[in-house]
């Protein structure tokens, strides 16, 4: 009797409780019955594949290896297209303004049903597919793989509540381009490259030097509109002076005209809805409130309509790590933030938002429950956490090899850890590996090292940590997946949702 006899069985009785058999595990949520066909996500060993039976234009459409009165369809692409056009919910969707949503950077492919299963009763909603194109170089993927990993774990949950897909930090429009057309219904369009970032060091003769040589016609713009101006954000006054208006114009009008280029051409043109995210947060010095209204009064006159903006706050939002910086101030400045956002209607976005638990409740508080919230990196060291606990060789293999790659690491990333100060793996006893994701130094070494790690290969090509680390995933992915509502719980805990 074939393996899948006994799935195909409860598939037809309905009675899915019923459907393990020798090496195949169901996921019970994903049954969906579509006029004559049904189908059922199961794994097989390490593989997930979606068992259809029946007949009909769906069943047709799927491609996969037919035996035993089935079709085992793979986790392709293009099965991937046929599951968005029966059933929607497989499919990404913009949120707009009004919702809380969370951007969880599932790096690896395997942490959106976990999530899923963090968000599902909360007032919240998730972005599941959020990748530069910096990780995705990092981790060899590609943004097709990124997107349908989400939309099947949306399949496999069963969760019908909507999620969004986040072309995150685009810069190139090339990548604007692919973004969207692969259905991405979020677009963080990173500006770094347009902020003039040469300005906070210069003296005030040097600024009026740059900024007599704009075209006559910039400086009247900036001048009629802002200079000696005052403007009401909530109950905050934010005034302008020449000085404030020198610097803006020569820090962020290259930024302004190319956002406003971008919005016209991609996502104005776009025939459906996208959730448009400006990020001015790359900057030497945090974002002055007068900034951050200036650039939003620019957008709005110029007819944008934006879902959120990420200014640069006070303080560190390193990787991986709690906020860094005076908490005190840090409140005081998000409160004029969040009035300016309000004012203008848009969420407030806050990157690098993983394990900033120290300054999750003043976000609920001033932003209303109303923000986006940018998270990747902390499911890796989860991940990791869990590998620690159920495979401790191949921890600490991976570990040592973060050690020595660890300045590799820092031509991507910015942090604090001193590697020096970890402890050494010989003084850690197998059941207290976990916790080295608890020490900020640690923590920080295995996250930014996370794509060393996964592309690191012997000297014939062979994966020296991959496949085994996603292999163990696999054998624990319960765990993995309690691992995730435990702490991303936790952030959404502290955020009030």
């Amino acid at each position: 009797m074939s393996k899948y006899a006994a799935v195909i069985d409860a598939m037809k009785s309905g009675r899915i409780e019923d459907a393990e058999s020798a090496g195949v595990k169901p996921y019970p949520r994903s049954f969906t019955v579509h006029e004559n066909v049904r189908l059922l996500m199961v794994k097989d060993g390490h593989v997930k594949k979606i068992v259809a039976i029946g007949a009909g234009p769906l069943y047709d459409e799927l491609s996969g290896e037919e035996t035993d009165g089935c079709k085992l369809c793979g986790l392709t692409h293009e099965n991937r297209l046929v599951l968005n056009r029966y059933f929607p919910y497989t499919a990404p969707r913009a949120f707009g303004t009004q919702v809380a949503t969370i951007g969880l950077g599932d790096r690896l492919g395997i942490a959106s049903p976990g999530h899923i299963r963090t968000v599902r009763d909360r007032n919240i909603k998730p972005i599941l597919a959020q990748q530069s194109i910096r990780e995705l170089n990092l981790t060899g993927r590609d943004y097709k793989q990124v997107l349908d990993a989400a939309c099947f774990a949306v399949f496999q949950e069963g969760y019908k509540g909507g999620f969004g897909a986040d072309g995150d930090h685009l810069k190139v429009e090339s990548d604007i381009q692919m973004s969207l057309d692969l259905g991405f219904t979020m677009l963080t369009l990173d500006c770094s490259e347009k902020i003039d970032n040469t300005i906070e060091g210069m003296s005030v003769a040097e600024i009026e030097a740059k900024y007599g040589a704009l075209p006559a016609e910039v400086r009247e713009h900036y001048e009629r509109r802002y200079l000696e101006q005052s403007f009401q954000a909530g109950e905050f006054t934010i005034r302008f002076d020449k000085l404030d208006v020198m610097k803006n114009a020569l820090i962020y009008g290259e930024a302004i005209r190319f956002m406003i280029y971008i919005y016209d051409k991609y996502i104005r043109n776009a025939g459906r809805e996208i959730d448009f995210e400006i990020s001015i947060d790359e900057t030497l010095t945090p974002t002055a409130p007068a900034s951050h209204y200036l650039v939003a009064n620019e957008l709005y006159a110029s007819g944008l309509n934006i879902y959120s903006m990420a200014p640069r706050f006070c303080g560190e939002f390193q990787k991986g790590i709690d906020y860094i910086g005076d908490i005190a101030q840090f409140e005081k400045e998000l409160q004029v933030h969040a009035a300016i956002a309000d004012h203008f209607g848009y969420k407030l976005s806050i990157h690098s938002g993983s394990d900033k638990f120290s300054v999750f409740p003043l976000i609920a508080k001033y932003t209303k429950g109303r923000f986006h919230l940018k998270t990747a990196g902390t499911n890796w060291l989860e991940a990791m956490r869990v590998v620690a606990a159920t495979n401790p060789a191949l921890y600490r293999r991976m570990h040592a090899y973060a050690l020595e790659h660890f300045h590799e690491a820092l031509a991507y990333y910015h942090v604090k850890a001193d590697i020096r100060k970890v402890k050494p793996l010989d003084q850690v006893a197998d059941a207290d590996l976990p916790s080295y994701m608890d020490d900020d130094d640690a923590r920080q070494l295995i996250h930014i090292t996370y794509g060393i790690l996964l592309q690191a290969k012997d000297g014939e090509g062979r994966s020296l940590f991959k496949d085994e680390f996603f292999r163990t995933l696999s054998e624990q992915e319960e765990a993995y997946e309690s691992a995730l509502r435990r702490h991303i719980g936790k952030h959404l805990d502290l955020l009030g949702k």
